[in-house]
């Protein structure tokens, strides 16, 4: 089986806006589930509702498309019923934290052995533009025209204090880190959270002066700082600087997981 394989090629070209990240990001989830040697009738992908959510549809193995903010309810229900399946997780900053928050920490804490891909792009993209909780402080959406006053999440440190085994951090343009980073979520026992942002320059560029996907790159490039240096710097009493964010593997442990098969 090859990668081409693990999409279908009939939903082919996808809808999504010229210059959105998440079919960057779907590609690097296939290329690690391939990279694994995955069987396509032992893989299954879950999603909510938003842009990220589409991906699913891409792929040629089983994928739900559930309600919004509950694709790891579904996703719970598919590992319990079907412990030996690899459960993949689509889901957006909204649909994962707003609407579905208590379902992504709930996952956190029960350790469920899923892997989830959050897509955030710091906005709801297909509902209107709206805040999300990860909308960064002073952006302008549709519901914030004079600039978001609130704080946004963290959501890896969410994840991580919820109790995930794997909690990590990438950008669409770190795209083999990210690949990368996706396989070992896979590879860890329990649930695996990987945080990628995207560029929206569609919902979110457009009122924020990024208006050409480049340009949300070069941001991802020039404001991301690896999670190394960003220790190095924190030992030396060395703040981050603001617009900063911190990229790479913040957990991996072992903690008990729930929906693991025993050999």
């Amino acid at each position: 089986m090859t990668l081409e394989d693990w999409y279908r090629q009939d939903r082919l070209p996808h809808i999504y806006c010229a210059g959105c990240g998440n079919g960057t990001i779907l590609n690097a989830t296939l290329r690690a589930v391939d990279a694994l040697g995955y069987d396509i009738n032992e893989t299954t992908f879950v999603s909510g509702i938003g842009c990220s959510s589409r991906a699913g549809g891409y792929t040629s193995a089983d994928s739900l498309h559930t309600t919004h903010g509950r694709a790891l309810a579904f996703a719970t229900g598919v590992k319990l019923v079907k412990p030996k399946q690899h459960v993949i997780v689509f889901t957006g900053d909204g649909d994962c934290s707003a609407i579905g928050g208590n379902h992504f920490i709930h996952a956190c804490r029960r350790n469920i052995d899923l892997t989830v891909v959050c897509m955030n792009n710091n906005i709801y993209g297909m509902t209107g533009g709206q805040g999300s909780p990860c909308t960064p402080k002073g952006s302008i959406t549709t519901t914030t025209p004079y600039g978001m006053q609130e704080q946004p999440f963290d959501l890896c440190k969410l994840a991580e204090a919820a109790g995930a085994n794997y909690v990590a951090r990438w950008t669409s343009f770190h795209v083999k880190e990210l690949s990368e980073a996706i396989k070992t979520g896979l590879e860890t026992p329990g649930l695996a959270f990987i945080e990628v942002l995207a560029q929206c320059p569609t919902a979110y560029g457009n009122k924020n002066k990024l208006r050409q996907p480049t340009q949300m790159i070069e941001v991802f490039r020039n404001n991301a700082v690896k999670k190394a240096k960003a220790d190095r710097d924190a030992a030396a009493g060395i703040p981050l600087e603001p617009g900063k964010f911190i990229v790479g593997e913040f957990v991996r442990r072992a903690n008990p997981p729930l929906g693991v098969v025993k050999e």
